[in-house]
């Protein structure tokens, strides 16, 4: 990636794709280590971290991660998901915040340098487009090097540059703690279907990862 140390630069990260990029190429992500290395790259105005929530839930798994987020850096960005059922009679969630990233990206544009953006989807091209007529740098963030590929290939065209999510993983991977060997061994539950959360403890092992509840957003 190539940054200049005096350039203003701004994070999206479309928290939902991210994860299964991650996911895809078998790592948990340390959201410290990822503000941490970006801002240590130039002058970093905001970090902005878009996810839906289930908001009829007694207990959102990914609710304690966007506290912890909230209070670390970033600027997170939520909208309720909405349930419906597919052809098939099975219970489907459905949160896109394309729109939103959208506007905040363009009325930030003018305020920084480079942009980063965390998503490989194919949709986002016309905004990078539209981001790159006002003078700013747009590097992609998503993963070739998953199967099946997370990031559109229009999208990797438009960007001004793409780094491979798994080029960043030394930097910015979670370091899962050792097991200790006089623990009683548990039997692994059994995953459900909606077992797709990352760990919403950023203290606790495995942050960034994988626990219950976690929304896939229809695309």
């Amino acid at each position: 990636m190539l940054f200049y140390s005096q350039e203003r630069i701004a994070l999206f990260i479309d928290g939902a794709n991210l994860y299964s990029a991650a996911r895809g190429l078998g790592f948990d992500i340390d959201y410290r280590k990822l503000l941490d290395l970006f801002a240590s790259k130039g002058r970093l105005i905001r970090a902005f971290y878009y996810t839906a929530l289930l908001e009829d839930q007694e207990y959102s798994p990914l609710r304690p991660l966007v506290d912890w987020l909230d209070y670390n850096g970033y600027t997170v960005v939520t909208k309720p998901a909405k349930e419906f059922t597919d052809a098939q009679g099975r219970r489907r969630f459905k949160g896109n915040m394309d729109i939103e990233l959208a506007i905040d990206m363009l009325e930030l544009a003018g305020s920084v340098d480079h942009i980063v953006l965390f998503s490989g989807d194919g949709d986002f091209r016309r905004l990078v487009e539209a981001t790159q007529r006002r003078g700013v740098r747009v590097t992609v963030v998503s993963t070739i090097r998953s199967q099946p590929p997370m990031v559109a290939d229009e999208l990797r065209r438009q960007a001004d540059a793409f780094t491979d999510l798994v080029d960043l993983a030394p930097q910015i991977q979670r370091q899962h703690q050792a097991r200790d060997p006089n623990a009683p061994v548990r039997e692994p539950r059994q995953p459900r279907p909606q077992d797709s959360l990352p760990p919403t403890d950023p203290d606790a092992p495995g942050f960034g990862g994988r626990a219950p509840g976690f929304l896939n957003a229809e695309r």
